[in-house]
């Protein structure tokens, strides 16, 4: 299955082409994405099994969704039962530890498809009226055929900022975190919030520096559990660092050349936003 993927590790906004419905014939070796809850399975050593692969088991699926089409190879994800076992050969993996194993692209299919998978699950059912929802054939939806409000897959728009003062950048460590990690800031956008204005909270919230000269940097798709990260850089405008919150442990203000422990790679816009900070000061 991972020769299919060969030449695709660019990330070409064109290779992949989403889709919701099935084709009716799935072509020869499609890519199957198949779940249980949010972990994928995978084989031994991290790679996306084929389908004949993962049929020659006897799995069955509850549910499939069509995802769509990388190149002319048609992918779809699957729930699996919740107590499934992986058959010999195969294991469930989180995605995270996947960034090393699997191909950009696979990478990149399997966070949306854990989500697509996440949303039919939990939306089987309509919230208002308690009927079953039925599937759009329209769009990436479903809905009650009585109350016929659309249920879209949840997406979650979150921010994340470099903040910088005089060739230092602004880090923080999070409770959450492994021992002695930091990293840069980050928050969810509320209802009546705009992305910049959610910098210039939740940077005051986590540590009391009050930051200015917001500007985009990029954004990443980020399927844990469902987010859109919106990255950005910003400068200090005023104040001191104030950590007296549930949120942060520890904060301050690094050089590149006396950084703390970070996580490690460059698979997140964390990472990228901080090589940005440090290839900018050099």
């Amino acid at each position: 299955m991972r020769a299919s993927l060969v030449g695709m590790s660019a990330r070409s906004p064109l290779a992949f082409v989403p889709g919701h419905r099935a084709p009716d014939e799935p072509g020869a070796a499609p890519l199957c994405f198949a779940f249980r809850g949010r972990e994928l399975l995978v084989t031994q050593d991290g790679q996306l099994p084929g389908v004949t692969l993962v049929d020659s088991h006897g799995i069955e699926a509850i549910r499939t969704q069509y995802l769509g089409r990388l190149g002319e190879t048609h992918c779809y994800s699957a729930e699996l039962e919740p107590g499934l076992k992986p058959p010999p050969g195969l294991a469930f993996r989180d995605l995270r530890p996947l960034f090393a194993s699997l191909d950009p692209w696979a990478h990149a299919i399997a966070g949306r498809a854990v989500q697509i998978v996440e949303w039919d699950r939990s939306h089987q059912f309509c919230g208002a009226c308690g009927r079953q929802t039925e599937l759009s054939q329209m769009d990436r939806s479903r809905a009650c055929p009585i109350c016929r409000v659309p249920m879209f897959p949840r997406l979650s728009p979150a921010i994340i900022v470099a903040v910088e003062r005089d060739g230092e950048i602004l880090l923080a460590r999070s409770p959450h975190f492994p021992a002695g990690i930091y990293s840069v800031l980050a928050g969810f956008v509320e209802p009546g919030e705009s992305a910049e204005e959610t910098v210039v909270r939740e940077v005051f919230e986590e540590t009391g520096i009050v930051a200015r000269d917001v500007r985009y940097f990029a954004s990443q798709p980020w399927p844990f559990p469902n987010s859109l990260m919106l990255g950005f850089t910003a400068q200090y405008e005023s104040g001191e660092i104030d950590t007296s919150n549930d949120e942060i442990e520890d904060a301050g203000w690094f050089s590149p050349d006396a950084l703390p422990l970070t996580f490690p790679g460059n698979v997140s816009i964390s990472q990228w936003l901080l090589k940005d900070f440090i290839e900018r000061q050099r």
